[in-house]
């Protein structure tokens, strides 16, 4: 018989997946200043404990340890508790994880930290087992040597939470550390390279396992009309048994690298985002396949995952009556049962039923008997049209069953992906239903998402819209805004008030760029930036492309500079690491194009003499005191000569009170010196107290050139490069 407890402070929270911990026997706290309150007034240290309501292994780490009497004891003796639901607050998810992550280099969730009562951690880490195995120490043994640590080494954990922050600060200053790169063709070009190296041929998608529905990289590889990259990963996911076949959808991730093997949950940020790619992917290929599994994931969505008001839900969890994946396998016989030999047979040899199974429990590895339904080929028309309706009565006969749990908030952000991809998709695949389902989404989300100040927020749940939104809500937010105005649905004003909402909330002082929060969110340990893709594109960059995509179609200049501004400060990052920074190559391709379209092109001098040609321009041409800016040169050496390695070249600047030059970065010299097309950077900083302005940098370029067995005197060759000093 199951012990019913009296719950804990989390009943009254509107989060589903607090609401699973409601009666656990930890005396859990919701993240706020309360919890920290009593730690302070105790002199306790605080378990942070972090998830989701879909996180098959938080869902491990509540039965093991949550769950457990001993355990909750001693942590409502010893700690003060606090679980926070990621999606809620992925501002607090960001500081916490950062310091999993530069502490031990990985992360992942359940996130479990441990913090002093001033909120700063001194160690991190994600799931423990219970007790000691496997060579990994248990959450119990954890919890002890913390304890004794806090008692008898106080002052050590304070050095290491010192250190965790200073690190952490550290990070939220990453763009700082390198000057920043051009932003031309040059720059774009780096990113296709960079995804064919860790490109699997074999199997699609990038990397090994476990995989990851590749969402950014998908869209750059649409938008530049890659086909073999895009194709082959769009295929393998649509035929493995990530895809689920009979309602439509993706699951979270592949543990294989076939896409065979999936955690069951699924998010409404994947089948938002796959919506849409699959859609494109059909008009760019035409070919039918994807575009049925377009219409699966849009129907999936529209039939299982909308509220009766019009916003999606968040997601659904991977397990059902305790087991991860069992309302969607099939045993043989089952499927023999519902569909009766023939047709049995005829589906299973499409989708490789066997009678033992191809399931097998990811954490033992024993087989199930049970089956993931997967393709191994693109059915033909004539099988496709015996096998739908086949489908569909497995689908009905699966409805039946014990449903995964579902996490029925709605959050801004994740339906502004799911409002983009319907949008792409009513476009593509011609289905007035989608845009008009996208449309009344948008609706409800600008006037439902509001607290009492007319601020957007984050969640929605039974009437409820709380917590300001962050950054990533409100570029998606624009962007989706913006896809529907394509589709044909007008939210271009809508569009165009969400993107200076989010520029005065979230844009940086004195800085270019934005932060992940902003007006009305709470002050953490760190400004986050969230610069690079994950699961969801990143924040800054969606919001970078949102402001491209307003100013591009009324010649807006000013906030073109500003998106080339912030696109500028990350180039070096673009540069360094492009498979993980999509969004920023989308962003510098629509810049790019904008510009080209409005006859901008970077301001400069040319300056020729003998063989020798210079051309120089500033980038960015508009910067911010306290910032840095480029002068970049393109030297051009005609013919057979070449400038002596000894002294033939030599750049100097000069720019004036204000300003600092550092020497120029001149390429290596080959054996006889530089020869061809070559380029050189001046890094130029800018006080802060320079005064706004316009302003010129003085350039001179010293060459000595030889070819032909002749050397050429000595030129000197001066170029003044406007640039601005703004506001």
């Amino acid at each position: 018989m199951s012990v019913v407890r009296p719950p804990n402070r989390l009943v009254r929270e509107t989060s589903p997946y607090l609401r699973q911990h409601a009666h656990n026997p930890v005396d859990w706290y919701p993240w706020g200043d309360e919890a920290f309150e009593r730690a302070r007034r105790l002199d306790r240290p605080v378990f942070l404990s972090i998830g989701y309501s879909a996180c098959h292994w938080c869902h491990v780490m509540e039965r093991e340890s949550f769950e457990n009497e001993t355990i909750a004891a001693y942590l409502n003796e010893r700690f003060v508790s606090i679980k926070v639901d990621r999606e809620e607050r992925p501002d607090v998810d960001d500081v916490y994880m950062t310091a999993v992550q530069v502490t031990s280099g990985r992360g992942g969730w359940p996130l479990s930290a441990f913090l002093l009562p001033d909120r700063r951690p001194f160690f991190a880490g994600t799931y423990f087992p219970p007790d000691d195995r496997g060579g990994r120490i248990g959450f119990q043994t954890l919890l002890t040597r913390v304890v004794e640590g806090f008692a008898s080494h106080r002052r050590d954990l304070e050095e290491t939470a010192s250190q965790i922050a200073s690190e952490l600060d550290a990070q939220s200053r990453l763009t700082e550390r390198q000057p920043p790169r051009a932003l031309d063709e040059d720059l774009q070009g780096l990113l296709l390279p960079a995804l064919r190296r860790s490109f699997d041929p074999a199997h699609g998608g990038f990397g090994g396992a476990p995989k990851f529905p590749p969402h950014g990289a998908l869209e750059a590889l649409l938008a530049s009309g890659e086909r073999e990259m895009s194709e082959k990963t769009l295929e393998a996911m649509a035929l493995g048994g990530v895809h689920d076949h009979l309602g439509g959808g993706f699951h979270r991730y592949s543990t294989d690298e076939r896409w065979l093997l999936p955690h069951f949950e699924k998010m409404l940020t994947d089948n938002g985002q796959l919506l849409g790619l699959y859609a494109e992917a059909y008009r760019l290929t035409g070919r039918p396949f994807f575009a049925r599994v377009a219409r699966g994931i849009g129907d999936y969505l529209l039939r299982e995952m909308r509220g009766p008001e019009g916003a999606f839900y968040a997601a659904t969890d991977a397990d059902s009556e305790g087991e991860e994946g069992k309302f969607f396998v099939f045993t043989e016989d089952e499927v023999t049962a519902v569909l009766g030999a023939d047709d049995a047979a005829f589906l299973g040899r499409a989708y490789q039923v066997r009678r033992h199974g191809n399931f097998h429990d990811e954490s033992t590895g024993r087989a199930t008997g049970a089956n993931i339904l997967h393709l191994v080929a693109e059915p033909v028309p004539g099988d496709e049209a015996r096998l739908a309706p086949l489908r569909e009565k497995l689908r009905v006969h699966r409805m039946k069953r014990v449903p995964p749990g579902l996490d029925d908030k709605r959050i801004l952000g994740w339906n502004a992906l799911a409002v983009s991809g319907l949008s792409l998709a009513a476009k593509a695949l011609a289905e007035p239903r989608y845009l008009e389902a996208a449309a009344a989404t948008a609706r409800f989300l600008l006037t439902a998402f509001r607290d009492a100040e007319g601020r957007l927020c984050r969640t929605w749940k039974d009437g409820t819209a709380k917590i300001p939104a962050f950054l990533e809500d409100e570029a998606y937010l624009a962007n989706a805004l913006l896809d529907l105005t394509e589709a044909g649905a007008d939210f271009s004003k809508e569009a165009r008030e969400t993107v200076d909402d989010l520029r005065a909330r979230f844009q940086r002082k004195g800085a270019p760029g934005f932060t992940f929060s902003g007006e009305g969110n709470e002050d953490l340990l760190m400004k986050g930036r969230d610069l690079f893709d994950k699961a969801i594109p990143s924040g800054s960059g969606s919001a970078v492309r949102a402001l491209v995509r307003v100013a591009s179609s009324p010649g807006d200049r000013p906030l073109l500079d500003e998106a080339r501004e912030a696109l500028a400060e990350v180039s070096w990052l673009m540069a360094r690491s492009p498979h993980g920074m999509e969004t920023w190559f989308l962003a510098l391709r629509d810049l790019l194009g904008a510009e080209r379209r409005l006859g901008r092109v970077p301001v400069g001098m040319t300056a020729a003499h003998g063989p020798v040609q210079v051309t120089a321009h500033a980038e960015p041409d508009r910067v911010a005191p306290g910032t840095s800016f480029d002068v970049t040169l393109s030297i051009a050496v005609a013919g057979d000569y070449q400038l002596v390695a000894d002294g033939g070249l030599v750049v100097e600047a000069w720019a004036g009170s204000g300003f600092r030059v550092s020497p120029a970065e001149l390429p290596p010299a080959g054996a006889d010196g530089w020869a061809g097309t070559f380029g050189v950077r001046l890094t130029i900083g800018v006080s802060p107290d320079t005064p706004a302005g316009p302003r010129l940098v003085s350039v001179v370029v010293k060459t000595r050139a030889c070819g032909d067995g002749v050397c050429l005197p000595e030129s000197a060759l001066s170029l003044s490069v406007p640039v601005s000093i703004a506001t």
